[in-house]
């Protein structure tokens, strides 16, 4: 069975590189086709691929300025010639659903999100945006937008990493989803000896608006209280403006020492909606519980009163109050960790596996489309009486 693997772009390695690895572990003979390709920002499972690039990996600048020729995408993605595969899966954050399938292949969508900037999070986008960009934005998302639910239709198969981003495919797409959250590297992380645990929390991730990494800085100045800050991102420097002297911005960390940081702070403090979120999940696997943002993936990789606690809205108040409630709670490391290990790699690959195997054994007892039988030419009415 000849197997491809559509990916939006590979200029570094996050959640969206890490669920494709999983699935060439499930495929090791696929092959990739993705926009753009920096072979220097992937890891050796990805390199050891045959890895093709659309047109728009030869534009100028096309590694660092992908995001802008968006508008390009769809019909990169609709000259990619496909012929000859069996099952394509597509991995869509960017655009990468909007192939044209061979009439005989099984088209499996895993969605990490329908693209934010074009959809939920349009208005955040452009508003962030300079003035000449929020004015291209308008058209620019609109005939994608457009193009985006119609390729909708192209898919046989939806599978969404969280039941918020099915909720999306129900509403953009008009299309149902399997839910099959990616892959965690449980086994990466550890529980430590109480005696070693610090008094601080941790606030992990990109530092990006819609994290809203900002209200945690505050909550945590006006409480008093330490904070450490692990990530890099569009805010580092205004995060690093607004921290006060409780708060430490360490920025861009190598992992062992964000490992080592998960497993020795209080908890995790994770104040955005993510469509997943795998910081959350990596704390648990640390044994140590989470104070997060009831919406998105947290919503439902958390357990409020066992694995963490809950805040209902966005604002500094809302997590000082969470902290206080925090505290006067107690929670089991064990319990962490034994909810993380619900999503390890090894249920993902499980999952994913037994759903595209039910999906073809499916496809292969579909009873061939009938023969269209040639309809008569209606007779001409005279128009004399």
């Amino acid at each position: 069975m000849r197997v491809a693997i559509i990916h939006y772009w590979l200029v570094g390695m996050r959640g969206g590189e890490k669920v494709l690895e999983a699935l060439l572990r499930i495929y090791p003979q696929a092959d990739i086709f993705t926009h753009v390709y920096d072979p220097s920002a992937v890891s050796d499972a990805i390199r050891r691929q045959t890895v093709r690039q659309s047109f728009i990996g030869s534009l100028p600048m096309a590694s660092r300025l992908y995001k802008n020729y968006l508008p390009l995408m769809p019909m990169a993605l609709e000259q990619l010639d496909l012929r000859g595969y069996d099952l394509i899966i597509s991995s869509e954050a960017g655009p990468a659903k909007g192939i044209i399938p061979p009439p005989n292949a099984l088209h499996i969508c895993y969605c990490h999100s329908p693209m934010r900037y074009i959809w939920n999070m349009f208005h955040d986008y452009r508003a962030n945006a300079g003035f000449l960009k929020r004015l291209l934005m308008l058209p620019a998302a609109h005939y994608v937008r457009n193009w985006d639910a119609v390729s909708a239709q192209r898919v046989d198969h939806f599978v969404a990493n969280s039941r918020t981003v099915a909720s999306r495919i129900a509403r953009y797409y008009h299309r149902d989803a399997e839910v099959i959250p990616p892959p965690v590297m449980v086994e990466d992380f550890e529980i430590v000896p109480e005696a070693e645990l610090g008094d601080y929390y941790l606030m992990a991730g990109e530092l990006v608006a819609y994290k809203r990494p900002d209200l945690a800085v505050e909550a945590f100045n006006a409480m008093g209280r330490r904070l450490v800050v692990i990530g890099g991102g569009e805010m580092l420097a205004a995060i690093q403006r607004l921290a006060g002297p409780t708060v430490e911005v360490l920025g861009p960390r190598p992992f062992a020492e964000l490992r080592h940081h998960y497993a020795r702070c209080r908890a995790l403090v994770f104040p955005g909606e993510e469509d997943f979120g795998l910081v959350p999940v990596e704390a648990m696997a640390s044994g140590r519980p989470v104070i997060a943002f009831r919406r998105g993936g947290a919503g439902e990789t958390v357990v409020d009163g066992e694995t963490g606690v809950f805040f209902d809205e966005q604002s500094v108040a809302a997590i000082v109050d969470a902290e206080q409630r925090f505290r006067a709670q107690t929670f089991s490391p064990e319990t962490c960790r034994a909810r993380a290990e619900q999503f390890t790699t090894a249920v993902f690959e499980r999952r994913m596996r037994n759903f595209a195997e039910s999906c073809l054994r499916a496809a292969a007892a579909s009873p061939p489309l009938p023969a269209l039988r040639p309809v008569a030419a209606p007779a001409l009415v005279s128009a004399r009486g």
